[in-house]
């Protein structure tokens, strides 16, 4: 598994993420914050799976 997320896109993944986890606890309240955690996820480990099934490489080093 290699990277292809550069750090501007893992960067707004994991605020994207901390966001939608943030809507379980506070404000709404509803289950579908946690989708967060996928994009949570993929920030942490650097691929996405769907950059991957489409070619897609926003870092900068190969």
């Amino acid at each position: 598994m290699s990277i292809n997320m550069g750090s501007a896109d893992r960067i707004i993944r994991a605020i994207v993420g901390i966001v939608l986890l943030a809507l379980v606890f506070v404000g709404p309240q509803t289950a579908w914050g946690w989708i967060g955690i996928v994009p949570l996820a993929t920030a942490a480990v650097g691929n996405c799976p769907a950059y991957s099934i489409l070619g897609i490489k926003t870092c900068k080093k190969q």
